[in-house]
Formats: C-alpha cells, sequence, structure tokens
C-alpha cells in the first residue's frame, strides 16, 4: 500500500475513488454474469452440433458402406467462402457463423455413381458443421479471456481498491482527528497563559 497525504484534499480524493470503485463494481459484476451466461450457451450449442455432427457422420458411414465402391468424393468439393458476422456480447465483438459455401461439383453425372451426389451433400453438410463448431470455439475462447479479464477486475476492486480506499480513509480520519484534538489542547494551554500573563 503506498503511503498516503494525511490531508483535507487526499481525504475527499480518498472518498471520491471509493464511491467511483463502489459504482463501477456492480457494473462489473453484471457483465461477469453474462459472460458466465452466454458461454454456458455457447458450450451447450458446441455439444449440439457435436452430437448432430456424429450423427449426420454415422448416418454416412452407413449408406457408404453399402455402395462399397472406392471413390473420392471429397474431391468433388471446394469451398468458396466462409460467411461470418460480428457480434456483440458484454461490450466485446464476437463472430457469429451464418454459412459456409461451396464451389458446384463440375463432376461428369455419367461417369459417377449416383450416390456421389448423396455423398457430395452429406460432406459438405459435415464440413458446414466443423465450420460452425470452429466459430463457436473462437467465440468461446475470446469469451474465456474477457471473462478472465473481468474476473480479474472484480477481484482487484472487491479485495484490493475498495479495502485500501476504506483504510486511507481511516487513516486520514485519525490523523485529522488527533490534529484537530492537538490545536484545541494547544489553544487552551494558549488561552490559560494569556490569563495567567494578565
Amino acid at each position: 500500500m503506498a503511503k498516503v497525504k494525511l490531508t483535507k484534499n487526499e481525504l475527499k480524493n480518498q472518498k471520491d475513488m471509493l464511491k467511483r470503485f463502489q459504482r463501477y463494481l456492480p457494473t462489473l459484476i453484471l457483465k461477469k454474469q453474462q459472460l458466465q451466461m452466454v458461454m454456458r450457451q455457447v458450450e451447450a450449442k458446441v455439444r449440439e452440433q457435436k452430437r448432430a455432427q456424429a450423427e449426420a457422420r454415422d448416418a454416412m458411414d452407413a449408406w457408404i458402406a453399402v455402395f462399397g465402391e472406392d471413390i473420392d468424393v471429397a474431391q468433388y468439393i471446394k469451398i468458396q467462402s466462409l460467411r461470418t458476422s460480428t457480434g456483440n456480447i458484454a461490450g466485446i465483438d464476437i463472430p457469429v457463423f451464418e454459412e459456409l459455401r461451396f464451389e458446384p461439383s463440375d463432376h461428369d453425372l455419367y461417369a459417377t455413381p449416383p450416390w456421389v451426389d448423396a455423398g457430395i451433400e452429406a460432406l459438405c453438410r459435415l464440413l458446414s458443421f466443423d465450420a460452425e463448431i470452429a466459430v463457436l470455439e473462437e467465440q468461446l475462447r475470446l469469451l474465456e479471456n474477457e471473462l478472465r479479464i473481468t474476473t480479474q477486475r472484480v477481484n482487484l476492486f472487491e479485495k484490493i481498491k475498495i479495502p485500501e480506499a476504506k483504510e486511507n480513509i481511516r487513516q486520514i480520519r485519525i490523523y485529522l482527528g488527533d490534529q484537530q484534538t492537538a490545536a484545541v489542547v494547544r489553544g487552551k494551554i494558549a488561552k490559560n497563559k494569556v490569563e495567567q500573563v494578565s
């Protein structure tokens, strides 16, 4: 704790700082709670997307085994663009998944088996799941970082700044009270001496 000046001006400064800290702390606590709530929602959405992706993969594996042909469907898929937008949660910008676009496949319909079209569609759906999960995990990373910073600020205010300001105010009041008492005593002594002289 830094040495504090024992003056009335410093007392006013410490009181003002304490008011600011106490006014700002509830806002930080609300931000922390909002971040925690949004993180739980995003985590649930990641689990849901991973479950849906696993179900789609299982369904695809079942019908691919039926055809038994050795064709690499992935060669027919080219990603055109990943489109995201920006959302704002508790003052931080996070990416929001919009869509994953693919270039149209130009495979020969006569040279490839008929199930290739369904395979391309299924792989595109799986890739979309991957892209959405990646964006959700980036959201989580950003939210976790902001939550860590906000938690540090809450702790700083609750455990250090507010108690420090209260202690400084207490010390300054004690000192000023002692000074005032000493001034009164000096005044009485001076008055007694003046009375004794006259």
